[in-house]
Formats: structure tokens, C-alpha cells, sequence
């Protein structure tokens, strides 16, 4: 029981790295001589950044993808701290439920930041706002990692609500 519980804590450990690492850095969009997230795009050339700000035309759908990926990464490490609560305070046989409904709702939020910067990223690359052409990268691995991050947190979701406080 014990090693099955180290696991589990390193699982979602590894869950809320994934998600800051996503929302931190600065590879959502990646080309040959610029990055870009949902924060600022950067060119690698002359080490510049500028800020993505509401000048930008598709500003609410990147407001969007920020404000799902913080939600995501917030109910991440509070399900981490419940479970941690519950660890101590449930009784022998009692299920995780609080944990694994915090933790699916991380899941959500961090679908729903994927997805729609999957669906606007034509939109998004094509504003006339960037200083350079970026429609012409491909997703980076900030990217990637949210969409792992997604599969890391539903699975350690279906975890808790499985698992049972054992001695």
C-alpha cells in the first residue's frame, strides 16, 4: 500500500509540473526564429518579447486559454492538498471522492485551454499585430505537454475516485 501510495503522490506531483511547465513557458507555437504562448511571443533572433495584450484580435480566445490554464494548474495542487486532508482524516475504507472531483475538474480546465487554442490557432497566428510572420510555425512543446498534463490528471482523477483508505 505504501509504494502504491508513493505513486500516486508522485503522479500528481508530476501532473502539476506538467501543467506549470504549459502554462509558464514560452513554446505553445514555436517556428524557426520566434516562440509564442498565451503570454507574449518572443523572437530568438534579437531575444525580444512582446506581450500579448486586448490590441490583439483574438485576445478574448487567448484570455480564455490563460485563464483555464491557471484554473487547471490552482485545482491541481489544491486536490494535491485535499488528498493530503483526506489522508489523515478518512476512515479505513472511505474513497478519495473530494480529491478525485478536484482533480477532474484540473482535468477540465486544462481540456478546454487545449482545445480551444487548438481550434483558434489559425485565427490567433494571423493577427496583424505580431511583429513578424508566426502563422507559419508548428505547435511546440508546451503545447504537448498540456495535452499530457490532460491525460496525467484524468488519470490520477480516476485513481482517487478508486482508491480506498487502507491500512
Amino acid at each position: 500500500m505504501l509504494i502504491l501510495l508513493a505513486f500516486i503522490i508522485v503522479f500528481h506531483i508530476t501532473s502539476a509540473a506538467l501543467l506549470f511547465i504549459s502554462t509558464i513557458d514560452n513554446a505553445w507555437w514555436v517556428g524557426d526564429n520566434f516562440s509564442t504562448d498565451v503570454w507574449r511571443m518572443c523572437t530568438t533572433n534579437t531575444s525580444t518579447c512582446l506581450a500579448i495584450t486586448d490590441q490583439f484580435r483574438e485576445y478574448q480566445s487567448i484570455q480564455a486559454v490563460q485563464a483555464a490554464m491557471i484554473l487547471s494548474t490552482i485545482f491541481c495542487c489544491v486536490a494535491f492538498l485535499v488528498f493530503i486532508l483526506q489522508l489523515f482524516r478518512l476512515k479505513q475504507g472511505e474513497r478519495f471522492v473530494l480529491t478525485s472531483v478536484i482533480q477532474l475538474l484540473s482535468c477540465l480546465c486544462v481540456m478546454i485551454a487545449a482545445s480551444i487554442y487548438t481550434d483558434r490557432h489559425e485565427e490567433l497566428h494571423q493577427s496583424h499585430e505580431y511583429r513578424m510572420e508566426v502563422s507559419k510555425g508548428q505547435y511546440g512543446y508546451s503545447f504537448v505537454l498540456a495535452w499530457i498534463a490532460f491525460a496525467f490528471t484524468l488519470i490520477s482523477g480516476v485513481m482517487y475516485l478508486v482508491l480506498r483508505k487502507r491500512k
